[in-house]
């Protein structure tokens, strides 16, 4: 949760330097029907390879745009689920048929994506909320025990993990090294700092520090990342080195993550709106205000639209040049889960215990499946399925009728 951390301490103003760190080796069911944009390259060497049927981190891509590759069937239907100990806060990340995950319960899951069958799991001294991020052969995760963790994807074993000074909640994200010859591992944590780390290694190559607690992912874009805050910035850092390129004043706690597309970043907050926000000017270009409920939700972002949740029970889209409402979506809960955007549709959960799948034209019901408890995790959509995790301790996934 994003409050206010008791004295913190005074937010730098000069460059950041970097600071090495030690290494160590009750369901309810029910099916009822009713009636992409590309993902962002980023510049020169920080290209990002290409996913075609993976889902391999928070929001499906490094600028979290929340956009994922169809189709989905018409009318999905429940194909498995696992059960842990723990709620299921972590949204999934799905890469070469294998789902990873975490739980309150402490553990980090591999399974099956065709069936559901546990293939490994990694124990932690916390709950995980942090969402994973698979890259190179590796899961990266972090949490609540303060560290951050590298697992070798195939068995489980511990490759490294990282001290930093307090929970991890929000989900790593990725960059190449300036030279193209290594990955780095971005991600936040609530000792208000953000690290950039060596991904074979854990070695830290700089941390930048902001004046409260990191809640999201960092986005990442055209050399540099950008996240929001408890301290109500919007922190503009560049990549290679850790520098501080811009500062922007929010409005208010920002719990969720960014999305960026171009110069321009999308986010809402804590003070009930939801922004646009030009990275070169340093200015809002919109402001979207209904209720007087804040904005958890990361956004999707379209060709023409943004999405996102609300507390305020609804699911939102804006016009993307203007930020003027479409439509909105009425839930029975509030809307913390991120929606993902699958050809002409939307994916979302809702504390009432749905998952919804809504029409992106006009914002029409087209089917949901009652859970039963609340989903604040987000949707994982890979390879025609769709994995999410519930309040109730079970991840879900859907996907087409199995046929005999």
């Amino acid at each position: 949760m994003c409050t206010l951390a008791k004295n913190p301490p005074h937010r730098r103003k000069t460059a950041p330097v970097s600071v090495p760190l030690p290494l160590a080796p009750r369901r309810k069911t029910g099916l009822r029907a009713g009636g992409l944009g590309g993902l962002m390259l980023l510049a020169g060497a920080l290209a990002e390879p290409a996913f075609p049927a993976d889902w391999p981190s928070f929001r499906g891509s490094p600028a979290l745009l929340g956009v994922a590759a169809g189709p989905l069937p018409e009318k999905p239907v429940l194909r498995w689920t696992f059960k842990t100990g723990g709620p299921v806060k972590s949204t999934a990340a799905i890469v070469g048929g294998k789902v990873f995950v975490g739980s309150d319960d402490g553990h980090l899951y591999a399974l099956n994506l065709s069936d559901g069958a546990r293939l490994w799991a990694y124990k932690t001294d916390g709950p995980i909320e942090s969402s994973p991020l698979v890259l190179g052969g590796r899961v990266f995760f972090g949490s609540s025990d303060a560290h951050v963790y590298a697992l070798e994807a195939a068995s489980g074993k511990l490759l490294w993990k990282v001290e930093t000074g307090d929970k991890i909640l929000g989900a790593p994200n990725w960059v190449k090294a300036p030279g193209g010859d290594a990955d780095r591992v971005l991600v936040g944590s609530y000792d208000f700092k953000l690290y950039c780390l060596d991904a074979a290694t854990g070695r830290t190559n700089w941390v930048y520090e902001t004046g409260n607690y990191i809640n999201g992912s960092p986005a990442v874009a055209e050399g540099r990342t950008v996240f929001g805050g408890c301290d109500a910035i919007l922190h503009v850092i560049g990549l290679a080195d850790g520098q501080k390129l811009k500062e922007i004043e929010a409005g208010a706690y920002v719990a969720g993550s960014v999305a960026l597309e171009g110069s321009r970043a999308y986010f809402g907050h804590y003070g009930n709106e939801f922004r646009c926000v030009d990275l070169e000017r340093g200015e809002r270009v919109w402001t979207f205000k209904d209720r007087n409920f804040p904005f958890f939700s990361s956004p999707a972002v379209t060709a023409d639209a943004v999405i996102f949740g609300g507390r305020d029970k609804r699911l939102h889209c804006v016009n993307k040049a203007d930020g003027r409402p479409r439509w909105a979506f009425p839930t029975q809960g509030k809307v913390d889960s991120s929606p993902v955007v699958v050809g002409d549709r939307v994916v979302v959960g809702s504390e009432d215990g749905r998952l919804y799948l809504v029409s992106l034209a006009d914002g029409r019901e087209v089917w949901h499946y009652e859970i039963g408890e609340a989903v604040t995790a987000s949707p994982a959509v890979a390879a025609g399925r769709i994995v999410i995790g519930s309040e109730d301790g079970r991840v879900y996934c859907f996907g087409a009728e199995q046929k005999p």
